[in-house]
């Protein structure tokens, strides 16, 4: 089985409360990424996370099609990091950290993901042709809204 890695780092002006309440809260999903991707969560969330909650969600990540997807908060250390993973949906494996840096002038937000295709050579083949693209292109907008809000000339990557 093959492992894919996307990290993103970027700074940004705001108080790590403030970053902690925003990315926390998946009710920012649709702000965040771009319009193909639509996130409809169908499950009741809490407005405090916790490890082990579970969010059921529909997403049409792929051609438009609705998929379906739980995730499960695995780790939660509030205000500094937390990560879900997949426990239904359309990767073999997914996990994604986001931990967030306090720093003189806001914070730093680090996304670490870590995703495995289904399907073998077939699913690999389709991560280069299709997902790959489609997950940079989804961090990219994120990247971009985040810079648009809340940014800082200092860039880290």
């Amino acid at each position: 089985m093959k492992i894919y890695q996307l990290y993103r780092q970027q700074q940004l002006n705001l108080t790590i409360e403030e970053a902690w309440k925003f990315f926390s809260s998946p009710y920012n999903l649709n702000d965040i990424t771009p319009v193909f991707f639509h996130v409809k969560i169908l499950s009741k969330v809490p407005k405090k996370i916790y490890a082990g909650l579970m969010v059921n969600y529909q997403m049409k990540a792929v051609f438009g099609i609705p998929m379906a997807w739980l995730s499960e908060v695995s780790h939660c250390d509030e205000p500094k990091r937390f990560v879900y993973e997949q426990r239904i949906g359309p990767f073999k494996f997914w996990s994604h950290e986001v931990c967030l840096t306090e720093i003189d002038n806001g914070i730093v937000l680090e996304d670490i993901m870590f995703y495995a295709m289904p399907l073998g050579w077939l699913g690999q083949f389709i991560n280069s042709v299709l997902i790959a693209s489609k997950l940079e292109r989804i961090f990219d907008t994120r990247r971009d809204y985040l810079q648009n809000k809340w940014g800082n000339n200092a860039q880290l990557g």
